[in-house]
């Protein structure tokens, strides 16, 4: 069965506000880093998944993003998906 690789980017939504965030854009300039106007902190969560198609896969994925990954009263999230070949390299799906 095929395999597929992928990758949810979650992020809180523009109206929340993100306090971690904000802490770390502060801490920038005491670094010596000037300029970073904005910064906003997410998370990545990355899986492997075997499903018969890649429509399959995505719906999965898809379904625990919007139950388990995300909480989506505060978060928006993004999705790619790329199928595993044989030799363990990403492929397009």
């Amino acid at each position: 069965m095929p395999r597929f690789h992928a990758r949810v980017l979650v992020s809180l939504r523009p109206s929340v506000l993100d306090p971690a965030g904000e802490a770390t854009r502060a801490a920038t300039s005491r670094l010596g880093v000037e300029g970073v106007s904005r910064l906003r902190i997410g998370k990545a969560v990355e899986l492997e998944i075997e499903a018969p198609d890649a429509d399959t896969a995505r719906s999965r994925v898809e379904l625990l993003s919007d139950r388990l990954l995300a909480n989506p009263v505060i978060e928006n999230w993004e999705l790619e998906l790329n199928e595993i070949a044989a030799n363990g390299a990403d492929l397009p799906a």
